[in-house]
């Protein structure tokens, strides 16, 4: 979907369930930088590993490139691959217009739904200067990984609503993959989310405005 030409209102909604890396904070060098490495070990293509990675936690990328290893191969390699993540945060920097953003939710209900861990997505909010949501679903706290929606129904359940009540935020195809199958509306951010029919479509976050409503439930306006 392209980016809208005009002002656009998604409709009332009740919460938000926000993605982290991609949609809040762009990681997409320390990503790189941490693939690559882990691509170069296992002899493969680094491009090839990067077009697959995003959305997705570590483990569950693994499969899907080495799917004949076994899985707790790919588990040990994930914490590898969190520890790497984790203590390089160099270059790690807000998406344009998430601190006026955040800051926006401040009293509304939303909740972070990463596939992240509780230390790394700590160390990319921190680096971003970003505040951590109350609520947040990270990858401890579910058993699959997106597109599965367990995160996002997690997320919804944990604000107190039913996940049609909530609009999600993603930038990738998995993302918003599981958004959809957990039956939200999602509002795709960046230039990875245009290819993946989100009800939504942003370049950044400078285009989205909340307006709270006297019912205690939001609206979302998308500007051009």
């Amino acid at each position: 979907m392209a980016p809208t030409s005009t002002p656009q209102t998604i409709g009332a909604a009740k919460a938000l369930l926000l993605d982290m890396d991609g949609t809040l904070v762009n990681s997409d060098a320390v990503v790189e930088r941490c693939w690559r490495r882990w691509a170069a070990e296992h002899g493969l293509d680094g491009d090839s590993v990067i077009s697959v990675v995003h959305g997705r936690q570590g483990h569950a990328t693994m499969a899907v490139l080495l799917p004949d290893r076994p899985h707790e191969e790919n588990l040990a390699d994930n914490a590898r691959m969190l520890a790497w993540e984790t203590s390089d945060v160099a270059g790690v920097v807000p998406i344009a217009g998430a601190p006026a953003f955040l800051a926006s939710l401040a009293r509304l209900p939303h909740a972070l739904v990463t596939s992240a861990d509780r230390g790394l997505s700590q160390a990319r909010m921190d680096a971003a200067a970003l505040p951590m949501p109350r609520v947040r679903v990270t990858a401890e706290s579910v058993s699959a990984s997106k597109p599965d929606p367990e995160g996002f129904l997690k997320g919804a359940a944990e604000l107190g609503f039913a996940p049609a009540d909530c609009v999600a935020f993603e930038d990738s195809e998995v993302g918003i993959a599981a958004a959809r199958a957990a039956g939200m509306r999602v509002v795709g951010v960046g230039p990875r989310a245009a290819a993946h029919a989100p009800t939504a479509h942003v370049r950044d976050l400078t285009q989205v405005r909340v307006e709270a409503l006297p019912d205690g439930g939001l609206t979302l306006h998308i500007a051009p």
